[in-house]
C-alpha cells in the first residue's frame, strides 16, 4: 500500500479530485490518475505591512530572511491588493469571498457608537456562508490564532470564531480572553503538530506591524546600528519573520511541505508615522505608538487607509512545493484579496455550494505558474478620514490595465494605467475621457447596488441600552 507521501507525489500534476484535466479523461475514456490529498492551507495575514518592508522588495532596514526565502521557495505576486484599506473590512472580504461594502462592513471595528457613525453593523455577519464553514463542511479541521477585528472588546456580547466555523482559536482584539500577541505563532505551531494527520486550514493573524509595538530586546539588539525609530520597527518585523520560519520549519519536521499551502500577505499598507511614542490598545495592552511606525510602501503612492496603491497593495507570497514553481516574480497576475476565498474552495471542496455569489475568482492557474486572466472588475469604496494626501478617494475600481478613483460626489477624478504606471504618479484621466466615462458608469453602478443599512440582526445589545 502507498504510504501518504508516495500518493501526494503520484497525483503531484492534479490540485483537487473535480478538475477539467480529469473529467476530460474520463470522457475519452482513459483512466483517471490518483489524486493528491487535499492540500493544508496556512493563511499568514500581517498587519499594516507595507510592500516595501520586505527584504526582497528592496526594504532599507528591515531583514526578513524567512519570507525571502519562502519567496524563493514559490511565487512572489506583485499585483495583489486588498480590497480595503484598512483592517477589519480587508479581512471581511477573505472572510466572504465578496468586497466588504456589501456587508456595510466600511471601517474597523471598535465601539457601538463608531459603527453607528459609520453605518456599520457591531460584527461580521456569522449567518452568512463563510470560507471556514464550508471548509469544515468538506472535512477540514478549521483554526484561527492571533488578531480577529471582526468584532473587538468592545462588544462584549458579540459572537465568538467558533460560530464563524473555526473548530479553535486564540485571538486578541476580540470579545472575551485575549491571547498576548506573542502567543500567535506558537499556537498555531501546536494547532499544526496536534492536526498532522487530516486536513487543516489554520489563520494566523498576525499582530506586527500594528501599533502598539512590543519589541523584544533579542530582536532590538540585532538593529543597534540603526536610529530609534528604525530600530524598534525592524525589531517587530524580525520578530514576525522569526515565527514565520518556525511554522515553515514544523512543517518540513513533521513531512507536511508537499501537502501544504503557505501564503503569506498584510491586511493593508503601513501606518502613517506620526507623534506619539507610547500608546495603549484595550485587547493587547500598553506599548510603543505610531513615532516607530516607519514602514516602507517601496515607492507607492499613499499609505494605510489610502486607496492608492501603497494602502492596498501589499505581499503576497505564496509556497506550496511541488505544485508551486520555486522562485519566480509574478507582475502579471491581477489578484485580489476576494479571490482566496473561491480559490482554497476548489483545492479543498470537491463540489462547492450551489448559488454562492462571490466577486473572487481562483487563482489556482496562476499559483501554478501558468496564465491567468481577470475577468471581473476590483471595486473599493472607502469611508474614512479626510485630510492628509492620499485620502480623498472614496470610490475606486480596476478593470484591466486601468485603475479609476473617485472622490466625493465625483469631484476629483483620476486615472492611472497601471500596466505602464506600477507606482500611479501619471494621472491619465485628461487623455482618456471615454475610458474614464465607461469606468465612472461601472463604478457608481456598483455603488447603488450596495446596502444603505447593516443587518440588524448584527447589533449589540449594548445599542439598546445606550439609548434608554
Amino acid at each position: 500500500m502507498m504510504d501518504r507521501r508516495d500518493f501526494l507525489r503520484a497525483g503531484l500534476a492534479f490540485v483537487t479530485g473535480c478538475s477539467l484535466d480529469s473529467h476530460l479523461a474520463l470522457a475519452q475514456g482513459v483512466p483517471e490518475a490518483p489524486t493528491r490529498r487535499r492540500p493544508n492551507i496556512i493563511f499568514i495575514f500581517a498587519d499594516d505591512w507595507g510592500y516595501g518592508d520586505l527584504g526582497i522588495h528592496g526594504s532599507s532596514f528591515c531583514k526578513t530572511p524567512h519570507l525571502d526565502r519562502m519567496a524563493k521557495e514559490g511565487i512572489d505576486f506583485q499585483q495583489f491588493t486588498v480590497n480595503n484599506p484598512v483592517c477589519s473590512p480587508s479581512r471581511t472580504a477573505v472572510m466572504t469571498g465578496q468586497f466588504p461594502a456589501r456587508h456595510c462592513v466600511h471601517q474597523h471595528f471598535a465601539s457601538v457608537e463608531h459603527h453607528e457613525r459609520a453605518g456599520m453593523p457591531d460584527w461580521l455577519d456569522p449567518r452568512l456562508p463563510l470560507l471556514p464553514k464550508l471548509l469544515k463542511k468538506a472535512g477540514y479541521v478549521t483554526g484561527h490564532f492571533g488578531k480577529w477585528h471582526l468584532t473587538n472588546r468592545h462588544i462584549p456580547d458579540a459572537p465568538l470564531p467558533t460560530e464563524y466555523g473555526y473548530d479553535e482559536y486564540g485571538a486578541f482584539n476580540i470579545p472575551g480572553v485575549q491571547i498576548r500577541t506573542a502567543e500567535t505563532c506558537p499556537r498555531a505551531i501546536d494547532f499544526i503538530r496536534r492536526h498532522k494527520d487530516r486536513p487543516f486550514f489554520v489563520n494566523v493573524w498576525l499582530h506586527e506591524t500594528h501599533t502598539p509595538h512590543y519589541p523584544q530586546p533579542r530582536y532590538l539588539a540585532q538593529f543597534e546600528d540603526l536610529n530609534e525609530q528604525q530600530q524598534v520597527y525592524a525589531a517587530v518585523v524580525a520578530e514576525a519573520d522569526a515565527g514565520i520560519g518556525s511554522i515553515l520549519k514544523t512543517l518540513k519536521e513533521l513531512g507536511l511541505d508537499e501537502e501544504t499551502l503557505v501564503i503569506f500577505s498584510s491586511d493593508n499598507g503601513p501606518e502613517r508615522t506620526g507623534k506619539r511614542k507610547a500608546t495603549d490598545d484595550n485587547s493587547t495592552g500598553p506599548g510603543l505608538g505610531t513615532y516607530y511606525s516607519v514602514g516602507q510602501t517601496g515607492g507607492l503612492k499613499g499609505q494605510k487607509r489610502s486607496l492608492f496603491a501603497g494602502g492596498i497593495r501589499v505581499p503576497f507570497i505564496a509556497r506550496w512545493p511541488g505544485v508551486i514553481p520555486q522562485g519566480r516574480v509574478d507582475r502579471n497576475s491581477v489578484i485580489t484579496a476576494v479571490d482566496l476565498f473561491p480559490t482554497f474552495l476548489e483545492l479543498a471542496v470537491e463540489h462547492s455550494p450551489v448559488g454562492l455569489q462571490l466577486d473572487g475568482q481562483s487563482i489556482v492557474a496562476a499559483l501554478k505558474g501558468q496564465a491567468f486572466e481577470r475577468t471581473q472588475p476590483i471595486c473599493w469604496e472607502w469611508r474614512g478620514g479626510h485630510g492628509p494626501p492620499h485620502l480623498w478617494p472614496h470610490l475606486g475600481i480596476r478593470d484591466g490595465k486601468w485603475k479609476l478613483l473617485l472622490g466625493l460626489e465625483r469631484k476629483r477624478i483620476e486615472l492611472y494605467d497601471i500596466e505602464a504606471d506600477w507606482t500611479e504618479t501619471t494621472n491619465a484621466a485628461g487623455a482618456n475621457p471615454e475610458v474614464v466615462k465607461v469606468l465612472t458608469r461601472k463604478a457608481t453602478a456598483w455603488k447603488e447596488s450596495l446596502p444603505t443599512e447593516p443587518p440588524t440582526h448584527c447589533f449589540s445589545k449594548l445599542r439598546t441600552e445606550q439609548r434608554k
